[in-house]
């Protein structure tokens, strides 16, 4: 005689809602304009936990006439600053789809962008060149007061070009 077992639950984690910004949703994000502003769409955006970006990279960059102009290659420091932006994506998201805004969040969702604090541990391990579509992620680590920490990579296709450790500060001052 078979017994009846009684079903088990099965705790099932629901994936995040995730969220994706054009070029134009980036600008009403960050206080970035050209020739500064470094990534051109945000996807897979969890907000203030992690995102996805797309930073094409085009002979027509100004920094590419003085930075090896017979050799073009993206410096390093904008390859962090196309990171660095991505986080300010992230954390921006995170006002943007609360629910509710919380008290004291500003009109202007750019002007809680704050700055690159520290950069640690980055390794560079490919050239961006011309016609590299650099992918970028950011994963947003612990709060420090109004300091952040957040891993960070880019690659090209399946080609890890860079990746390392931010700290951002989550407001601006002065």
């Amino acid at each position: 005689m078979a017994t009846a077992v009684a079903p088990t639950k099965v705790a099932v984690k629901e994936k995040p809602k995730t969220f994706a910004y054009s070029s134009d949703d980036i600008k009403r994000m960050l206080p970035h304009r050209w020739p500064m502003l470094m990534i051109d769409r945000a996807y897979d955006v969890v907000p203030g936990v992690s995102g996805r970006g797309i930073k094409s990279v085009s002979v027509n960059e100004p920094f590419f006439a003085g930075h090896y102009p017979d050799h073009s290659i993206m410096p390093g420091v904008m390859i962090v600053e196309a990171m660095a932006q991505l986080v300010a994506v992230v954390y921006v998201a995170e006002m943007l789809e609360a629910p509710a805004p919380a008290e004291g969040t500003p009109a202007d969702p750019s002007a809680s962008v704050g700055y690159l604090g520290s950069i640690s541990s980055m390794k560079f391990s490919r050239l961006v060149v011309p016609g590299d579509q650099l992918t970028l992620e950011a994963k947003l680590g612990q709060k420090l007061g109004g300091l952040r920490s957040v891993s960070v990579r880019a690659s090209v296709g399946t080609e890890l070009a860079a990746a390392g450790s931010l700290i951002v500060t989550t407001e601006r001052k002065g």
